[in-house]
């Protein structure tokens, strides 16, 4: 049987009307976004399916929505018997928690309160327009991180190791923009601005990372029953205030993808299914490693065609 592990994707994937399209299981979908609109006191399934656009894109929305999303998926999935039992889970970025949550570390509950705090307390960290992320294409990491490095002033850094030549850089507007200019001038096929106004995982999220431990520290969490490979050492936590230490230090440190990939593969993984929308982790999965089998599970026809696959075994 094909050894697998499953992802969740995080921010960014995120689309109005995303899980609409999930045929019979469509109430899977709506219970579970009913379970976080009761938490978050608003309709957040009214925002995903109908939008606007805007409010979904709003940091402290969009994380609740993308949890739900990827715990959504995942249930079908196990509902139905479409993956085999996992090895190992991982999820990038804001995906790290829905992770735990199909892990049985959080409930969903207590997760959909603490990704809106997240996201609350990313958002206050950094003034609206003042924050600024961009993904440069083409360039070793080294050379990434070289043309942060040569920024005359401000804040900015390599974020997110997304795959071999595309790393997320974050920082202050003006210090981004000055390190796209040098990225280029190193050779980058591809220098682009995010749509984003929060600059994740960079020393800006400090203080935020800090407040986050704190409302950590009040949730309940339990070792999880499926091994999650975090975001910010590649590894697995060995007790559940490390597992505290690690998301804490995720909001303002690098997301080592390649790395947790490449973990994964150590441990015998040969297919990475990615549940939840946007298909990015799949497309990141192939580049990460050709001889990696990438699966993605997001609505119903992507749910039958993994069913297929691997009832081909």
């Amino acid at each position: 049987m094909t050894k697998i592990a499953v992802v969740f994707p995080g921010q960014g994937s995120q689309s109005v009307g995303m899980m609409t399209h999930w045929g019979d299981f469509q109430d899977v979908v709506t219970d579970v976004y009913a379970q976080a609109s009761e938490v978050l006191g608003y309709n957040l399934w009214e925002i995903v399916s109908e939008g606007p656009t805007e409010r979904l894109n709003a940091t402290e929305v969009t994380q609740p929505a993308m949890l739900c999303a990827g715990a959504a998926c995942w249930q079908i999935a196990r509902d139905s018997e479409a993956i085999p039992n996992p090895r190992l889970v991982a999820g990038h970025s804001l995906g790290e928690y829905t992770a735990l949550v199909c892990a049985e570390s959080l409930d969903i509950e207590s997760a959909v309160r603490l990704v809106a705090k997240r996201g609350e307390l990313m958002q206050s960290a950094v003034a609206v327009g003042d924050g600024s992320m961009a993904v440069l294409i083409g360039l070793a990491d080294e050379d990434v991180i070289r043309a942060c490095s040569q920024v005359q002033s401000g804040i900015v850094e390599a974020v997110n190791f997304n795959a071999p030549g595309q790393v997320v850089i974050a920082g202050l507007k003006e210090s981004v923009d000055e390190a796209m200019q040098n990225a280029r001038a190193l050779g980058a096929k591809r220098a682009l601005p995010l749509p984003v106004s929060v600059p994740s995982h960079c020393s800006l999220m400090q203080t935020a990372a800090d407040e986050l431990l704190e409302v950590l520290e009040s949730i309940n969490i339990a070792m999880p029953k499926i091994p999650v490979i975090h975001n910010q050492n590649s590894a697995i936590a060995q007790s559940v205030d490390e597992i505290r230490q690690l998301l804490k230090k995720q909001l303002c440190q690098p997301v080592k993808w390649v790395q947790s990939v490449q973990f994964m593969v150590s441990q015998g993984v040969e297919c990475l299914v990615e549940c939840g929308p946007g298909k990015v982790l799949t497309g990141l999965t192939r580049r990460i490693d050709k001889s990696l089998r990438a699966e993605s599970v997001f609505d119903i026809d992507s749910l039958e065609k993994t069913i297929q696959s691997f009832s081909e075994d």
